[in-house]
């Protein structure tokens, strides 16, 4: 008799897994064939997760009997949000622009002069190692063909022209995501009430719950983030500057690196490459392209030492409750599959699988172990 109960609960237990996987391929599906619509979702809560807190804070706000109603709060939030987007995008955008523009009439040629010597050295060394004839390898010729393929004036040309289409387009972009956004910040939990329509009414409490935390902690995270990405940014510029490098190229590097900062692991990589590059043919006036690089160099690997062991721990492992080990796997796995847009998504989307699973399947040792911090 036993066996027969138990048996019937496992066959009801391996019934209930195989009818939740199948409503979760299914959403799965749909959202993928609706996903630009999703991706418009996602961004607005994501700003509505970052301007909850003053729409709330301008709600509290009274003048004698008056008070502002939700729905004027989450408008200038909105129009505040985009303000600070717009600032910051007409400070970046010229700049790089500019600098894109100046690299694509560079003469690379004259410009890799300086490190001339130290190329044929690697490359008699290379060839010596491999038994190469120098007549058919030169490192400074696959540099300058390689640069020359992106730096010129009809890749310069076809990018502003895919930025000027792609501007067409975010300007429908600009509104789906300013409308969505709105009702976000005006309605307090309507995010959450969309969410939860798909899940059965005896799980409502639970996906409220997750919801609030997960906007609880990603709001944390790209709270930090962004505060990361400023105060890398602004000790690069301030060193370079101090040490005597233009106004236009220190602010560049130092945006770069802020930029690419926000991809773990590889945009750094790339933004140091991007740097060595600046510091080559724009080096530090009456100084050496070697001083020039060495401060570049130097500077860069202490600001990410301190980002390292001081910004990041407290960022991608505080912010959202997890081991600092923890969250390195889960960046690896992410890049592994998604790239770099792996990469930019890894910890958001693991802090929410963590908080669902822990309302979910609670039961689970191994679930319990990963979420117990949270």
């Amino acid at each position: 008799m036993g066996n027969s109960v138990n048996n019937n609960l496992t066959l009801q237990t391996f019934l209930r897994w195989v009818m939740g996987l199948a409503i979760a391929v299914a959403v799965g599906a749909v959202l993928w064939y609706f996903r630009e619509v999703v991706v418009y979702i996602l961004v607005s809560a994501v700003l509505a997760i970052i301007g909850r807190p003053l729409v709330r804070l301008l709600c509290k706000v009274k003048v004698k009997r008056f008070s502002l109603p939700r729905w004027l709060a989450a408008a200038i939030t909105l129009v505040l949000l985009w303000l600070v987007i717009g600032g910051l995008l007409s400070l970046i955008i010229p700049l790089v622009a500019g600098k894109v523009y100046e690299l694509s009439s560079l003469d690379l040629r004259s410009a890799l002069e300086g490190v001339e010597q130290p190329l044929e050295r690697l490359q008699n060394y290379i060839s010596t190692i491999f038994v190469l004839p120098e007549t058919h390898f030169s490192i400074s010729d696959i540099i300058v063909s390689t640069l020359r393929r992106f730096l010129n004036y009809d890749t310069v040309n076809s990018v502003v022209s895919s930025i000027i289409n792609m501007g067409m387009s975010a300007v429908i972009v600009l509104f789906s995501v300013s409308f969505i956004t709105f009702f976000f910040l005006k309605e307090d939990g309507l995010f959450s009430t969309m969410v939860s329509a798909v899940f059965p009414d005896k799980y409502v409490e639970n996906v409220h719950r997750a919801i609030e935390k997960v906007s609880l902690l990603l709001s944390r995270y790209f709270t930090g983030l962004l505060t990361e990405s400023l105060i890398i940014s602004s000790i690069i510029a301030v060193v370079l500057l101090l040490f005597g490098m233009k106004v236009e190229d220190a602010c560049f590097i130092a945006v770069i690196m802020g930029m690419l900062n926000v991809i773990p692991y590889a945009g750094p990589a790339f933004g140091v490459l991007v740097s060595i590059f600046i510091g080559i043919v724009s080096p530090i006036d009456g100084c050496t392209i070697a001083y020039t690089l060495a401060v570049i160099c130097s500077t860069i690997c202490v600001v990410k030492g301190i980002d390292d062991f001081v910004l990041q721990p407290t960022i991608y492992s505080s912010k959202v409750s997890a081991h600092p080990l923890e969250i390195f796997i889960v960046i690896l796995m992410a890049g592994s599959v998604g790239g770099i847009v792996g990469l930019l998504i890894a910890v958001p989307s693991y802090t929410v699988l963590r908080v669902f699973a822990k309302e979910f399947f609670s039961e689970v040792s191994l679930v319990r172990k990963l979420t117990k911090e949270i």
